[in-house]
């Protein structure tokens, strides 16, 4: 399930990148995500982030016991130390994955509406070239309109802008999340050898004392 959350993650992040720089791949991406919003599209990925919620409430409820049994029991259990390591993990990934996916919906939305505006206000401008000298009310009115639309479309690109910069920090908090993922898995295995150790050791004693009681039953 990890190299799963892994690969969605860095596949969040590279269509995050794509939206961000106008490329012919863009314009793919957008049509893509315009199929996917239409017909059982959103049910569906409302069925999927609601599954992936779901799980990550799960996890968090499971690291939540682990902690209760630790304060109740006042000793820390290896085996819970890696399960707990495991939960902590998946409960980052699953997280980072929804947020993401909810960066790209935001993305695409900020896009499409930049996108309309910037059509009506050509359209206006094509209107305003092409037409006759008319009454100055008319030629007034259509400069407020163009002026209402060039602040919509300054309050859209700074909103972009906004949600640009926030991008960059989830794709860096991804990027230390990927690290301190690596990090937990290097002490899952050293818990689970040192797990095995503790038993070999048990093993051994266990071996030692029932060799030694035969001994003095001889």
């Amino acid at each position: 399930m990890q190299q799963l959350l892994f690969t969605v993650i860095l596949s969040e992040m590279a269509l995050i990148l794509v939206l961000l720089f106008k490329t012919p791949l863009r314009k793919l991406v957008i049509l893509s995500l315009d199929r996917v919003k239409r017909g059982r599209g959103p049910i569906m990925v409302k069925t999927v982030g609601a599954t992936v919620f779901v799980v990550l409430l799960s996890s968090v409820y499971s690291m939540t016991k682990i902690q209760k049994r630790w304060i109740d029991e006042g000793a820390v259990n290896p085996t819970d130390q890696v399960l707990m390591a495991k939960h902590l993990l998946e409960a980052t990934l699953m997280g980072s994955s929804l947020f993401l996916a909810l960066m790209i919906d935001r993305l695409h939305h900020y896009i499409r509406e930049l996108r309309i505006r910037r059509k009506g206000m050509e359209a206006v401008q094509k209107q305003a070239r092409g037409s006759e000298n008319g009454k100055v009310e008319e030629a007034k009115a259509l400069e407020e309109e163009t002026a209402k639309l060039r602040e919509k479309l300054k309050h859209l690109e700074s909103e972009l802008e906004t949600r640009t910069k926030e991008v960059n920090a989830a794709e860096a908090n991804a990027v230390a999340l990927s690290k301190q993922s690596e990090g937990f898995l290097l002490e899952y295995d050293r818990l689970l050898e040192e797990n095995q150790n503790l038993r070999n050791q048990l093993q051994s004693l266990d071996r030692r004392l029932s060799h030694s009681g035969s001994k003095k039953n001889t």
